[in-house]
This record gives C-alpha cells, structure tokens and sequence, in this order.
C-alpha cells in the first residue's frame, strides 16, 4: 500500500507544458505512479480511528455563516442521504486525504458530485453542458473529483431502489467515461483540448441514436422516455433566464419593482436592516457593484454600464451552501424593460484547503472565478468578484454571476438505471475535460490505462464510501433527536 502522507516525483510537476516535457517523458510519469500507486488501491476506503466526528465538522463550518440559516442547512441535508451528501463536501475532502493518490494534480472542482453538472448558456448562446459549481476549486488531486462524482452516482441510484448490478453498471459507465475520454484527450492538440465543449442538444441526438430511437422498427418505449425527459429539461432551461426570474421573485409597488418579501428565503434589504435607509443602501451597493465592475473583461464593462442598480434582497441556495451570505441584486437597462439579475455569492475559503494547502488567490471570490474560467468551457458573461464590509462591519469575499441563463439539471427522481448510466457518462465526459484543461492529460491517461481495473476500483470505492454516508446521516439525524444541532425542515 502507498504512503498517503509521501509525495512521489509526480508531485513536483506542476504544470507540464512549463518543463517541456515530451508526451513519451509525460506517458512515463503516468506509468511510475502507477507503479506507486496502483489502480486497484484506488477503490480502497475505510475509516481511520482518528476520523474526526462529521457532525462536528458540520458545526465547524457553521461558526461562520448566518446563524438563522444554518438550521434550514441542517434540514435539507436530512431530507435523505443524498441531500445530505450533497452537504457534506468538507467530510468526504477530509476523507479522501487518507486515501491513495497518484500525484497528479489538476485544478479540481471539489465538489462534484452529480447535480454540480448541468446545461447553461454559452456566450454564443449555445446550450452547452458543464461543471456549474465552483466554491470549493482547488487545485488538487484528480482522483478526488471523480471519487465524488462516482460517489454521488451510487448514493442516487440507492435513493431510486436501484439493484446493486444496476448501481454498478452506472459508476463503471461514469468512470469509463472518463477513462476514454482523458485517453482521447491525450491525443489532441493542446488548442483541441480547450476549445473542446459539449453542445448538449447535438449530444442527445447522437443519445437518441445509441438507444435506437430513431430506427424504422420504432423506438424502446422506456427509453424513449427518458429522451423525452431529457428534451423537455432542455427545453425549461431555456426559460430560465433574468425575466422569469423577475416574474417570480419580484413585484411591483407604488410603480417601482421589489423583491417579494418570503422570508427567511428571500429578504429584500430593507427588511433586514431597516435602518440603513434607501439612500444608504443605494450608496453601498453602488460603491461595490463599482469595485466588481473593474473585474470584467472591459468590453463587459461596458456592457454592465447600460444598467443601474435597482435594489437587492439575501437569498439562500442550495444545500451545502446554506448560511454563506447570498444576494441577488436587480438592474434595469436603459428604458427600464431590460432586467439583469446578478447574483453575489459568498466565497470562503475551499474545504480542499486544508488538506492540499490554500489558494494562491488573497481573494476567495477571485479565485473561485479564475478557477471556474479555468475548468468551463465557456463560462458566464458577467463572472467576476468583489471584497464587501459586511452590513456587520466584517470584511468577506464575494463572487458574482448572473442569476439564471438558461439554467438547467437533472432531476433524478426520475431516472432511471439506463438514464443514470448515460448521465453518469455525460459527467465523466466532462469532468475529463475539465481536468484536461489544467492537468497532465496524458499522465493521467496513462496511469488510467485502456482496461477496466480503475472503473472497477470506483464501482467498489462509491458502494463503500455510499455506505459511510449512511453512516454519517444518522449521525446527523441523531444530532438533532438528540438537540446538538436544531433543524427547521420544509424550507
């Protein structure tokens, strides 16, 4: 077994492309740490007696978020052990230190588990289908990215009762996916690799084709369905953009439009600190929206100088991020018709850091945007970010976004076995991509090889760490039986 605290001679490169390394001297860093570290020790997994205790690890990120949000964390992660998983990226990072690890190191998500992909909208105006999150980047190492995204997949399919020859067959998908993919990667050209995305729509026909939808005998019906779902999830993204948006958080008073007061979900500014006064505010978010502005590409900038700030309201998302500070922030165009809803989203330090070392950005909202820029390929328009005095007097990094363009993901409620399997594929695709763009492809391609020992290694790694999960939701649901931690569910 390899020495998990060591770094082999893989460690020290960096970034191949500075070194000049040839493609045989890159193939030949693959095959030692392989050696070093062989595929099948990948799917090991088991708990040291030194494990730190997950729901103190939970409470450890809590300190610094919104106390009055943090239980409504705590009840979304305990809808099921899926949502809780989607929580708990600080837990499994902790565990994954522990595990075998070649040495090659990518800019890594963090937090990739399956509702972390999804489709969105290029500058092109193109649907394409990506990575969608990414507080945690990091670099580090690949492994752990896909460890997550199998992971998620295996945790999914227990949640639909799917067999455990079922739930296999969709992680050996996932990780063969990303297996061939980094091996044809590692082929192209470094310009190829990244201009390389993934047209969603082209995708599902080719999908549509595999499954045999369109021959003359006519299509299986069970899988038809599951491209018709797809279709019509396509289709809703492309609704999804800053005017159903305004719909449906805002609305007009006294001939202006505000955010719906929905609290503790949505809670337009003057609610929470009614004695700031309008002018205050308006000052305040001025004086930042200027600060992010200056982030853009200047021909962004320019863009972004078409609207004016209108007002802003604290939103929470997700699950995992429940309790950092999020606001959404309405502008207008010129003749008032225009709407732009940004998102500014609070960005603290990635839960990777403590195990691979902190960023080398001062500035956590700028470094989850240059690393985002980094993974997608092709990402949001208006991404930048900013540092903020807080309405507390605290100085915090933010990042910001558009609310929604054309964004979508998978339900997966829905799925099923053979759906899952090629969803699974669809993100093993990308995250191969994704890591292409800032790892050494080839090495990795090379350690992977072309047989199927690493997609076994993550069949058996996912139903063994699925299981910790488990373990690790009762905890948390004993947590609150037992009045350590309070929880308020159906928000």
């Amino acid at each position: 077994m390899a020495n998990h605290e060591s770094q082999s001679a893989t460690d020290q490169v960096v970034d191949p492309a500075l070194d000049h390394l040839t493609s045989e001297e890159r193939a030949a860093l693959g095959k030692a740490a392989r050696a070093d570290v062989p595929r099948s020790t990948q799917g090991a997994w088991e708990a040291l007696s030194s494990r730190p205790d997950p729901v103190a690890l939970l409470e450890g990120q809590a300190a610094s978020r919104v106390q009055e949000l943090v239980p409504i964390r705590y009840g979304r992660m305990l809808v099921s052990p899926f949502t809780f998983y989607r929580g708990a990226a600080l837990i499994m990072a902790s565990d994954l230190s522990t595990t075998p690890r070649s040495g090659l190191n990518v800019q890594a998500c963090g937090d990739a588990h399956l509702s972390n992909f999804g489709v969105f909208a290029s500058a092109e105006r193109n649907l394409v289908f990506d990575l969608n999150d990414f507080d945690e980047t990091l670099r580090g190492p690949w492994e752990w990215d896909v460890k997550r995204l199998v992971t998620s997949l295996a945790i999914a399919g227990r949640d639909r009762a799917f067999s455990d020859k079922e739930r296999a067959e969709v992680v050996r998908e996932c990780a063969a996916a990303y297996r061939t993919e980094m091996a044809t990667l590692a082929t192209m050209r470094d310009l190829d690799v990244w201009y390389a995305r993934m047209d969603i729509e082209k995708v599902l026909a080719e999908i549509g084709d595999e499954l045999g939808l369109t021959k003359p005998k006519g299509p299986d019906k069970g899988m038809a369905k599951v491209k018709s779902r797809a279709d019509k999830a396509v289709a809703k993204a492309r609704t999804r953009d800053s005017m159903q948006a305004l719909e449906k958080l805002t609305e007009v008073v006294d001939g202006e439009t505000r955010f719906v007061s929905d609290p503790p979900l949505l809670v337009p500014i003057e609610e929470l600190e009614p004695g700031l006064g309008s002018s205050r505010i308006t000052q305040m978010f001025h004086e930042m929206f200027r600060r992010y502005r200056s982030t853009l590409q200047s021909d962004r900038q320019h863009l972004v100088n078409q609207f004016r700030f209108v007002t802003v309201a604290r939103k929470v998302v997700g699950v995992g991020s429940v309790g950092t500070r999020a606001w959404v922030l309405l502008l207008v165009g010129s003749d008032g018709r225009d709407p732009l809803l940004l998102q500014a989203k609070e960005a603290q330090q990635s839960v990777l850091a403590e195990f691979v070392g902190k960023s080398h950005y001062a500035n956590q909202g700028e470094r989850v945007v240059a690393d985002q820029h980094l993974m997608q390929a092709s990402s949001d328009i208006f991404l930048g970010w900013d540092r903020v005095d807080g309405l507390d007097g605290v100085k915090r990094d933010f990042y910001v976004r558009q609310l929604r363009d054309w964004k979508g993901s998978a339900d997966t409620d829905q799925m099923v076995p053979k759906g899952m399997g090629i969803y699974g594929r669809l993100c093993g695709w990308t995250l191969a991509r994704a890591h292409a763009r800032s790892g050494d492809r080839i090495a990795i391609a090379a350690y992977l090889g072309k047989g199927d020992i690493f997609d076994n290694a993550m069949v058996t790694f996912a139903e063994t760490y699925a299981d910790q999960n488990e373990r690790d939701y009762d905890a948390l649901q004993r947590a609150a039986a037992e009045g350590r931690i309070t929880v308020e569910s159906g928000l």
